[in-house]
């Protein structure tokens, strides 16, 4: 029978905090030095790799890979180091952060791919730079600053392996458009299950329903297109429909071009 995951499942998590009453919780780039050295002494001390990261002035965005079930703990010991550090250099006192901090579980590469675009456009979002790789409090900012040093705790980040592959370094210069961030945000309402050791996400409506009024070709392609966006895999619905996944595929990619 299928249960709920834990937050702290070991493997890929998107981690979002903000300040308390969106307030700045760094005032200048030193601070912003702080947390990353934070940052990666909490991912030594956890064995934690950070994959992708942006530093805005009145939250982060972190990509991160755990190897156990440690998130909590992980976290914990960033947001309380560095709250330490900026109350006492600030001589404020109260809560620094808004709240405890978001995270959503990443299952699929499509949905990572997604992130690296997502994460590294926030600063062109907030209109501070015009090209992704100029605002140095991104990952991907610091690979392109040759002055300066990527953190030891994204060396081995998959962003980092993979920036030179064919195709990589223009996809991440497409920002998300308005179909692909609703996608992203469906994406992050959906739950997660176990099953047969498997992580999996739960699924909205069962495939028969899917089908059930799929009687000629274009409401069976539309009827392929939903399952798809509803998490069922390509093979899945192959399998389904008795047709093979390249015909699947092939049905996908034209509706979506």
């Amino acid at each position: 029978m299928a249960r709920r995951l834990r937050l702290d499942l070991d493997g890929f998590h998107h981690i979002v905090n903000r300040g308390v009453a969106r307030s700045n919780i760094y005032r200048c780039d030193e601070d912003k030095e702080k947390f990353l050295e934070i940052l990666c002494k909490s991912c030594k001390t956890y064995k934690v790799n950070v994959h992708d990261y942006c530093l805005m002035d009145n939250h982060y965005h972190l990509l991160i890979e755990t190897t156990s079930q440690n998130l909590s703990l992980f976290m914990r010991q960033i947001n309380a180091n560095y709250a330490i550090y900026f109350n006492k250099k600030y001589k404020r006192t109260g809560h620094l952060w808004q709240g405890r901090y978001k995270s959503w579980y990443i299952i699929n590469e499509a949905y990572l791919y997604t992130l690296f675009r997502y994460i590294e456009h926030n600063p062109l979002k907030a209109r501070m730079y015009n090209r992704i790789g100029e605002y140095p409090f991104t990952l991907l900012g610091t690979m392109l600053h040759k002055e300066q040093e990527v953190i030891s705790c994204a060396k081995h980040s998959k962003l980092k392996k993979e920036y030179h592959y064919k195709g990589v370094q223009e996809l991440l210069e497409q920002p998300l458009n308005k179909k692909e961030q609703q996608e992203l945000e469906e994406e992050q309402k959906k739950k997660i299950v176990e099953q047969e050791h498997e992580f999996k996400q739960v699924k909205e409506i069962a495939l028969e329903q899917h089908f059930k009024n799929s009687n000629d070709l274009p409401s069976r392609n539309s009827a392929i297109l939903e399952a798809l966006k509803d998490g069922y895999t390509q093979g899945e619905v192959a399998r389904y429909l008795g047709v093979s996944a390249a015909l699947i595929s092939h049905i996908f990619r034209s509706i979506n071009d």
